[in-house]
């Protein structure tokens, strides 16, 4: 049995997918009461509270960890969730991290991070950590505007950055629970091209068959958005990487065409596929 965390956004929903296509047991956890990919069983449970996912972990073979950004605010000690699955039987465990514990290390969120990837590789169990850039599905921020007005509303509109289609961090992060090939893996994943915010909005025009404009907000409106659904220190960090990436944030990573054997999706399919939500 494969427990997959997060299971119900927009990566865990097609990892559960994924796994029970392949025929697999999946244990579906998140912190809400939710519908789940058929054939997999769903479990509610806060991820803040380790010792709480005993009976979850209690016989898996596998874990899935994501961990949001509210969780490392709040304080948690999430290392702990490491612990708990080495004394439930897990054998193999696949971190979702962060590139920023790479190319921004100092920030509270990426330490946090580090420490829970450092604790994942001395605690006798096999691993992998998958460490994405941004993902295409932030774009979902514009699906209001788009709906009511046809407008994105961004900041940084000619900076752009290799932004990743989650299903892609999915299907790698599929392959890492699936196979030992990819045991002690670190894999950067990045979408297959720069990609700046005025362009995506033309992505989105481009799949709706409708002219979409584009309005450049100051960094100042940006975070004041952004702080209404994420801590004030993510939506800093977010901005600075949007803003001024830095080479390696640039960067087109090889990792997910190494991991499945083809090259990571574009954000026009990302766009195509996630079409009604702009509508």
């Amino acid at each position: 049995m494969i427990v997959v965390t997060g299971a119900t956004g927009n990566i865990g929903r097609p990892l559960t997918q994924a796994l029970t296509e392949a025929g697999r047991h999946v244990t579906a956890v998140s912190r809400h009461t939710a519908a789940v990919p058929d054939g997999a069983r769903h479990v509610v449970a806060d991820l803040a509270e380790p010792a709480g996912l005993r009976p979850v972990l209690a016989g898996a073979e596998a874990l899935f960890l994501l961990l949001s950004g509210e969780l490392h605010a709040t304080g948690a000690d999430s290392v702990d969730i490491i612990g708990e699955a080495a004394a439930g039987g897990v054998r193999r465990v696949v971190l979702l991290s962060t590139l920023g514990v790479v190319t921004r290390p100092f920030g509270p969120t990426r330490i946090a991070m580090r420490a829970l990837e450092d604790t994942l590789r001395e605690s006798g169990l096999e691993w992998s950590i998958l460490r994405p850039g941004g993902f295409a599905s932030n774009a979902l921020w514009w699906a209001d505007s788009v709906r009511a007005r046809r407008v994105v509303a961004a900041p940084f509109g000619d900076v752009g950055v290799p932004i990743i289609d989650p299903a892609d961090i999915a299907a790698v992060a599929a392959a890492c629970l699936l196979s030992d090939r990819h045991t002690g893996g670190v894999y950067e994943l990045t979408g297959p091209e720069v990609i700046t915010p005025r362009q995506q909005a033309e992505a989105i025009a481009a799949t709706l068959g409708s002219p979409v404009g584009f309005r450049e907000l100051s960094r100042e409106e940006a975070k004041a958005a952004m702080t209404q659904s994420m801590p004030a220190e993510l939506a800093d960090d977010t901005l600075d990487i949007l803003g001024s990436p830095s080479p390696a944030e640039l960067r087109v990573s090889p990792d997910v065409q190494q991991v499945l054997g083809r090259a990571p999706r574009p954000f026009a399919d990302w766009a195509a596929r996630s079409a009604a939500a702009f509508r």
